[in-house]
């Protein structure tokens, strides 16, 4: 098994040597998966190669100011005219997390893999993967080390939006003297930290209040009182006027329940299928747990799609989390 310094070797010879790319992150975009997206942009744009990055969906309002963040195509509504040979994804912890993008992979497409999920199973043909790396975009930060290029404000940013929102504002226990240490040379750089701080983790929609309102009205505890739960519906959604990104952090408020273990939030899809986000305190591993349901993610933070009712998959998912307490 390659070390990580020849993973990063590998990664920079792969985007030295081809060129035209199709620049990939997860469903439902993060902070981590939008700068990360932005910084291989970047990175590329300065090598001189011809790139498209694309997500499945729109990436959330809230990250409109990043370099170039308005040319990220949300293939709902408009996505290539062609085929790539040449992928790269960033924070997709396995293929399927690239959603509908796939479909602009060449049959015999070689794909670049750069990821800090411990679930990551190495689907790349390159795979730069850091599990103990706090975003991808601290593993794009040493990436980037590796190209004689001038650094600006532009991509110190999107660097930095990685990193502050996957270690939620530096209080995270991901929070190692590492990220501090990029952190500061960022600022340098004339990152505006507390303008972000206030834009990614203080600000909130009318229709996020409204949403997370109804949420806290449904929150159950475990008679033991250490798994606590909320839910959320498509009618909920609808009356509130909310999209996916306005129910970013509330899973952390049942979580955030004095002597709770674990915390959930139940996002219905539709009548047959439900997005189960988990939180640890640290008791229990809700990646592995999120894999026994076809998921994954970080021992402290998870998820998964099952594909069933939801009064199905409450019951389904507390007795495997009471299993593993």
């Amino acid at each position: 098994m390659q070390s990580y310094e020849q993973s990063l070797q590998q990664t920079r010879d792969f985007l030295l040597e081809h060129d035209d790319y199709l620049v990939v992150s997860h469903v439902q975009p993060d902070g981590d998966a939008v700068s990360s997206t932005l910084a291989v942009g970047w990175l590329l744009s300065c090598l001189g190669k011809k790139y498209c990055m694309l997500n499945e969906g729109p990436i959330p309002k809230r990250m409109e100011y990043l370099w170039h963040a308005d040319q990220i195509l949300n293939m709902t509504l408009a996505g290539p005219d062609r085929e790539f040979k040449h992928v790269i994804c960033v924070d997709c912890a396995d293929f399927q997390r690239v959603g509908l993008t796939h479909r602009y992979f060449a049959a015999d497409a070689l794909i670049a893999n750069i990821d800090h999920h411990p679930t990551n199973n190495g689907y790349g043909a390159v795979n730069l993967i850091k599990p103990d790396a706090a975003a991808t975009a601290e593993i794009l930060f040493d990436l980037l080390q590796l190209f004689a290029l001038e650094w600006n404000t532009d991509i110190a940013t999107a660097i930095y939006t990685g990193l502050l929102t996957d270690t939620g504002g530096f209080r995270y226990t991901n929070t190692s003297p590492k990220v501090m240490a990029a952190v500061s040379e960022l600022l340098k750089l004339g990152v505006n930290g507390p303008e972000l701080a206030e834009t990614l983790l203080e600000e909130m929609t009318l229709a996020q209040v409204k949403v997370l309102n109804r949420a806290l009205s449904t929150l159950q505890l475990s008679p033991e009182g250490d798994v606590a739960w909320v839910h959320v519906t498509p009618e909920d959604m609808i009356a509130c006027g909310a999209s996916n990104e306005d129910l970013e952090g509330i899973v952390n408020y049942p979580r955030n329940i004095q002597g709770v273990e674990v915390g959930i939030l139940f996002k219905v899809i539709h009548p047959g299928a439900v997005k189960v986000s988990l939180r640890s305190a640290g008791k229990v591993d809700v990646a592995a747990l999120a894999q026994t349901f076809g998921g994954g993610g970080h021992t402290r933070a998870a998820g998964a799609k099952i594909e069933a009712a939801l009064e199905e998959v409450i019951p389904q998912v507390l007795e495997e989390v009471r299993r593993y307490l």
